[in-house]
């Protein structure tokens, strides 16, 4: 009965008939190695369909620009308080080093993100700080795509600054910000936000930020914090969430929209003790991983066609088996990263453009440079 139900959803979707969430449910709690593989197997079909044979990725340099954060969340090994130990603010001379390190490795993008620091003011405003550092790179590199500042992050400087959110992001596009990360979402059910980051924006002040982004012209991507706490029930509340919202932008003709979906799978090598020890391990399960990935495949596709997994928290390996479950692109560069691996992940800070191609090589697929937003490369 429950296979011939998987048959059924698998063949609806291969019709293009969107997944409701209860068969969306129904394929995330397969355990059946049969049903699985008939899953990654639809997964595959659909990303050829909707994304087509190609793997891109980005050349890109992530900066994070400060872990001193008044939030807790309970999750993270990133964030430290102002004069702790490990704590660090790079000025904006230091930021300006590093994207001059990234143009002459060839990068597009630079992607930025940073704790809620309280102190970051300039003339007494929060605004303007982060003004400033958009306008400082795009004065220096104006060929860099910036790819900076989370929902939490506008929320953050929204607030400390008695702004609506359409007037912070309008301040920070007409500073040069050409996109914004769809991360701070974690898991969009409020009942899960309340035990993993109950300082962090609420699931429909997260949405309504990326809304407001993508009605003034702002494209976002999107993620999923996934393999901690949440159920499949609430993972699919999440893909729906995110497809209602692409749905929204589609449907009200909005001039940007979501240009692509990432799983990120809980490292909890060295997060707060009492989530690791609830969690009971310390690195990624793999195979739920790549059964989420493929779901949300199925699940998104007709919507957002474009699908990434995380070689930080997978590594390069898991993150080559995720092309043949549903993916079409192998992400960025990166040449730094510490949020993750301030955490305990395994897969490395920065990737070889060389080292990426050889890996989709390995399974058979041509790649392709791409920009920020999925356009070619001139």
């Amino acid at each position: 009965m429950i296979a011939s139900k998987v048959d059924t959803a698998l063949h609806q979707a291969l019709q293009g008939i969107d997944l409701s969430p209860q068969a969306g449910m129904l394929l995330l709690h397969q355990t059946d190695p049969g049903a699985i593989a008939a899953i990654r197997r639809v997964s595959n079909q659909l990303r050829q369909q909707q994304a087509g044979t190609t793997v891109t990725y980005v050349i890109n340099r992530n900066i994070n620009f400060t872990n001193i954060c008044e939030q807790h969340c309970s999750f993270c090994a990133f964030r430290r308080d102002l004069g702790q130990d490990g704590a660090f603010w790079l000025d904006t001379t230091q930021i300006l080093e590093k994207a001059a390190n990234a143009v002459a490795r060839n990068a597009t993008e630079i992607c930025m993100q940073g704790g809620l620091n309280p102190q970051a003011r300039l003339g007494g405003s929060a605004l303007a700080f982060y003004v400033n550092l958009v306008r400082s790179l795009k004065q220096a590199f104006p060929q860099l795509h910036l790819h900076a500042f989370s929902p939490q992050e506008i929320q953050f400087i929204a607030r400390e600054d008695g702004l609506s959110y359409s007037q912070v992001i309008g301040e920070l596009q007409g500073a040069g910000l050409g996109s914004m990360p769809g991360t701070a979402a974690e898991v969009l059910d409020d009942a899960v936000r309340r035990v993993i980051c109950p300082e962090k924006t609420d699931t429909a002040t997260w949405l309504e930020i990326v809304g407001t982004a993508h009605r003034l012209g702002l494209p976002t991507t999107s993620t999923i914090l996934c393999g901690h706490i949440e159920t499949p029930e609430q993972q699919i509340t999440h893909l729906e969430k995110l497809r209602s919202l692409q749905q929204m932008a589609i449907a009200q003709n909005y001039p940007a929209r979501i240009t692509e979906f990432i799983a990120l799978p809980f490292v909890g090598q060295e997060a707060p003790a009492s989530l690791r020890r609830r969690v009971g391990r310390d690195q990624p399960d793999l195979a739920k991983t790549l059964l989420l990935t493929a779901v949300a495949r199925i699940y998104l596709g007709n919507w957002i066609p474009n699908h990434q997994p995380s070689w930080v928290k997978l590594g390069l390996e898991g993150a080559t088996m995720a092309l043949n479950w549903g993916c079409n692109d192998i992400g960025g560069t990166l040449m730094e990263e510490h949020i993750t691996t301030m955490a305990g992940a395994q897969g490395g800070t920065c990737m070889e453009p060389e080292t990426l191609q050889n890996a989709i090589r390995s399974i058979g697929r041509p790649y392709r440079q791409r920009d920020t937003v999925y356009g070619e490369v001139r």
